[in-house]
């Protein structure tokens, strides 16, 4: 409890009878239930076809079938993707900083570049930014430590990622604390990863539940009645863009008519012919029939209009963007409605989504990544330095007038390094100092003086 002093600030009270701080936990996030049964408890998943593991096929399929729902995993992942990337010294010592930053192969921010690593058979970030990212698909993405001692010092040389297919069973902690995964054993038993030796990337993860939710969840009922919508569609093209062949038997002779046998025979003969006609009957180049005397081949349409598949159809696509806050990318369609200014507050929430979501992807780096760096080589006391991304939907490309006016102001001064970007932002040739030219201002002569006018 806190109370104010004589002076009007804060001070701790005495601690009450039987108010001591827990330092031990009563209750629990998982019941440790091994099966099945924890998966689904855990998860609250409802549908038992989205229960894990068969909801990854279903994930699989939405995302490699589907045009719009591959369009809007690209809108979210591709800004993450692109945006720079760099480690943040955030008051760490030099060495240390230049480690994290070659480990990575980011630049430091403010500094550039440091001299990479060897980068064939060491750790990419672009690769790895791009499979933690799964974590939208899947609901989550796991990797494995590996690293090697160079100097005395160690360095990370991969995460190696762990595809969620491959893992068999998520370990949590009575606390809800991630104890280890293991993987489906290739020859044997399973194989045991240790939280020690991981770096896990969990989507709306809740409580114990270390599988997370799919960012495709929500899309998924759209999803699958778009799927029966389509198959509607293309059934309905397939038997009306024809017409249904309909087929007229001939008139029976009269030397069959007065045996009743014959006559029997003849009409199941001339059904059965007739029906192989119609079925086998396709449109093409070389299409046609050959029907008996007196009998009829027709093609006959759909009587009224058939249904309109393409609403829904477009409504349900804008439902699945909706559900991923990528309103916008149905704007300028055939149904569209709103302006460009309403577009421009729908990217507004969508890009701070991808803000919000860089910095979960940042987070779990620094701590399982950055941090378990410097704990190997300096110990748990050594400042870490930090990896942060730019902030996505702020940038602003600088013109040449712009950049001049900011050197005319004394905002920025002309140095090497801006020269080198500015003439490779704007395709100049490189600076060749053979043939550099002192620049020299040119002052205008006085002009001469006026005649004086004689008294």
């Amino acid at each position: 409890m806190l109370q104010l002093n004589e002076q009007g600030l804060f001070q701790p009270s005495a601690v009450v009878p039987g108010s001591r701080p827990a330092t031990v936990e009563r209750g629990y996030q998982s019941n440790q239930l091994p099966g099945w049964g924890a998966f689904l408890d855990e998860s609250n998943e409802t549908n038992a076809e989205l229960a894990w593991p068969f909801a990854l096929e279903i994930w699989d399929r939405m995302r490699r079938e589907d045009p719009q729902v591959a369009s809007v995993l690209r809108a979210v992942t591709t800004p993450i993707r692109r945006t720079p990337w760099m480690i943040d010294p955030a008051g760490a010592r030099g060495p240390v900083v230049e480690h994290i930053a070659r480990n990575l192969g980011l630049p430091i921010k403010g500094y550039g570049r440091v001299r990479a690593l060897r980068t064939r058979g060491r750790f990419s970030f672009e690769e790895h930014l791009r499979h933690a990212l799964l974590q939208l698909v899947y609901g989550h993405s796991y990797f494995e430590q590996v690293c090697f001692i160079d100097g005395g010092l160690v360095n990370l040389r991969k995460l190696g990622w762990r595809p969620p297919r491959s893992i068999s069973r998520v370990v949590v902690a009575r606390d809800g604390g991630l104890e280890a995964i293991e993987q489906h054993g290739v020859t044997g038993a399973d194989i045991r990863i240790p939280v020690t030796r991981l770096v896990g990337y969990v989507n709306d993860r809740e409580g114990a539940n270390w599988l997370g939710m799919s960012l495709l969840r929500t899309a998924y009922k759209m999803w699958l009645l778009k799927d029966r919508g389509l198959r509607t569609q293309a059934l309905t093209l397939e038997r009306n863009g024809l017409g249904v062949p309909v087929y007229e038997g001939a008139e029976m002779p009269e030397s069959v008519a007065k045996s009743p046998t014959e006559r029997d025979n003849w009409q199941k003969s001339e059904r059965d012919a007739g029906l192989k006609v119609a079925k086998e009957f396709r449109a093409g180049e070389g299409a046609g029939a050959s029907i008996p005397h007196s009998a009829n081949l027709t093609l006959k349409g759909v009587d009224g209009r058939l249904p309109d598949t393409d609403k829904p159809i477009r409504y349900y696509d804008e439902q699945i963007a909706r559900s991923m806050l990528a309103n916008f990318l149905n704007l300028g369609g055939d149904s569209s409605k709103g302006s460009y200014a309403l577009g421009a507050t729908f990217e507004d929430f969508f890009t701070g989504s991808l803000n919000a979501l860089s910095l979960q992807v940042a987070d779990v780096m620094q701590q399982h990544v950055v941090e378990d760096l410097v704990d190997w080589n300096w110990g748990e006391s050594e400042p870490a330095p930090r990896i942060v991304a730019a902030v996505i939907g702020e940038d602003e490309a600088i013109t040449p007038d712009g950049l001049g006016r900011l050197i005319e102001a004394g905002v920025v001064i002309p140095d090497a390094v801006l020269e080198e970007a500015t003439r490779s932002r704007y395709r100049l040739p490189a600076k060749d100092t053979r043939t550099e030219r002192v620049a020299v201002t040119l002052i205008p002569a006085e002009a001469p003086a006026a005649p004086e006018e004689e008294a």
